[in-house]
């Protein structure tokens, strides 16, 4: 079982903070799948109380890195090769749909909200600075499906993003380093040209390059996660009518 050191609390919110350390020590390794978030041990080794612990593994719960096991607490969750698959259809045949309709409905202001979070997240490039880099990849996601205007994409969105476990890919980063840089770099250029898309309000190119990311992510399952790559391309088959003009998309490996 891992420890948490009093000095990875920064200054916000206490269950923020706490939220941030156990994120941290998640996506390292330092709690495995299926390993239990006891909140009296939690407590004692930040010297909290036992309120801002629950609200913060209320947070783990809710964002999908965590699962609510009745009548024994809270544990990192456990996903089998099965789940992953399934999330991974999903997550490819919405993000086409809300891709589709932010080009067509962004506006100015939401074209500045990303690249914000892109300028954020070209300062996070270390190795240790990979959860605030998987949380703005994130939101920079979450922005999109916002810009589409649909109220229903949204909430599946939100749902379906919380099922895919890409904190096991960030995972893949601590046990191999030497990836960080080319990964860092490949997300850039990825999100760059989502974003260039949509400031163009080309919904077909949007749709390309976005489903081009995201089975970027699919290699990196089959790579480093060992899932089996005849279900990955068979989710990706499911959603091969959804490409621009029908055309079959490659991609390299990056989160």
């Amino acid at each position: 079982m891992a420890s948490i050191a009093e000095k990875e609390l920064t200054h916000k919110p206490l269950k923020d903070e706490i939220y941030d350390a156990l994120h941290r020590q998640i996506i390292a390794g330092k709690y495995g799948p299926g390993d239990w978030l006891r909140q009296e041990d939690i407590a004692s080794q930040m010297g909290v109380s036992m309120t801002p612990v629950r609200e913060a593994l209320d947070l783990l719960v809710a964002k999908g890195l965590a699962e609510r096991v009745p009548y024994r607490g809270v544990r990192v969750r456990e996903v089998s090769a099965r789940e992953v698959v399934e999330a991974y259809g999903l997550r490819l045949m919405l993000e086409a749909m809300i891709t589709r309709e932010a080009a067509m409905n962004i506006t100015e202001g939401q074209i500045s909200k990303l690249q914000a979070n892109m300028d954020e997240m070209d300062r996070h490039v270390e190795l240790s600075e990979m959860p605030a880099e998987r949380q703005l990849s994130r939101e920079f996601h979450a922005s999109i499906a916002e810009a589409s205007g649909n109220s229903l994409l949204i909430q599946m969105y939100t749902i379906v993003s919380n099922a895919f476990p890409d904190w096991l890919l960030y995972e893949a980063l601590y046990r191999q380093p030497e990836l960080v840089s080319g990964s860092v770099a490949q997300t850039h250029d990825d999100h760059t040209a989502i974003l260039e898309a949509l400031k163009k309000r080309d919904a077909d190119q949007a749709v390309k390059v976005s489903l081009e990311h995201v089975m970027e992510s699919g290699r990196w399952l089959e790579k480093y996660r060992d899932i089996p790559s005849n279900l990955l391309r068979e989710q990706e088959k499911q959603v091969s009518h959804l490409y621009p003009n029908n055309k079959k998309m490659q991609g390299n490996p990056s989160i």
